[in-house]
């Protein structure tokens, strides 16, 4: 569970950081960074720490990793859970290789594959089938941020995946918020803004499903950095982050893993 409740009956949310290693790195390197990974947390407490290997890599990953308390997640997955769709992954094939969290919807792919908002949500209810935890990625683009249509695009977005889920599975489901003009770019969110956003978000969860709300990680993604992480995740919405080029780079990822709120090294 993302969330259990503590004695005051409130919600604890352990903070996550979650490194999209996207479409980078062989079975070899992918096992190298792991190896890295593995010596330099084993005494990090008070924050989990996710990885998602190319779909290549899992199976090895999974195996190395196995009996530590980092996570392995998946890139993406096909909204069917079997069928004749060449090329595709299911959620239960990611299961079975043991995954316990799926990216959905992240930017790239939502460019580069053309996926829809009704995709998005079709493939979140895929990972909640299969038992897994999603990570749903949403975020506005620079034009619609200076537009003023930041939130009425992000509450499109989180709406469209919140229809059909019920409030038991908000235990399981992560959003992540990436603007997509900070993604790659160099360029990331202020502290303030991404609180502001993240309060957003969880204001309409809770306009849905009341107290239950609580238990879902808003994650931030775009540009996380070692030396912005601490400033970004300091904020009472933000629940941890997601991190695409410097999960690449084991020093980076674990100091971003140190730095997030809540960590004890």
């Amino acid at each position: 569970m993302n969330a259990p409740l503590a004695r005051s009956g409130r919600v604890a949310r352990l903070p996550v950081v979650v490194g999209n290693w996207k479409c980078h790195l062989t079975v070899p390197e992918a096992l190298a960074l792991v190896s890295e990974l593995k010596i330099a947390l084993v005494d990090l407490q008070g924050v989990e720490v996710v990885v998602a290997p190319p779909f290549t890599a899992l199976p090895a990953v999974a195996r190395w990793i196995d009996g530590t308390s980092i996570g392995l997640a998946a890139q993406s997955c096909h909204h069917v859970d079997y069928g004749p769709y060449t090329g595709e992954v299911s959620a239960p094939m990611l299961k079975d290789v043991g995954c316990r969290y799926v990216i959905v919807g992240h930017s790239e792919r939502r460019q580069w594959s053309r996926e829809t908002d009704e995709v998005v949500a079709a493939k979140t209810r895929a990972v909640l089938r299969a038992g897994l935890r999603p990570i749903v990625c949403l975020g506005e683009t620079i034009e619609e941020r200076e537009a003023g249509r930041a939130e009425e695009r992000l509450r499109q977005q989180l709406e469209g995946v919140l229809a059909g889920l019920q409030a038991n599975d908000l235990r399981a489901l992560n959003i992540a918020y990436e603007p997509v003009w900070a993604i790659g770019t160099g360029r990331n969110a202020t502290p303030q803004q991404a609180q502001m956003v993240h309060t957003f978000l969880r204001s309409v969860l809770r306009g849905r499903y009341g107290e239950a709300a609580l238990a879902v990680r808003i994650l931030y993604g775009g540009s996380v950095r070692p030396d912005n992480t601490a400033a970004l995740t300091a904020g009472d919405d933000v629940d941890g982050t997601l991190v695409g080029g410097a999960s690449l780079v084991a020093r980076e990822f674990v100091e971003i893993a140190k730095n997030t709120k809540g960590a004890a090294r």
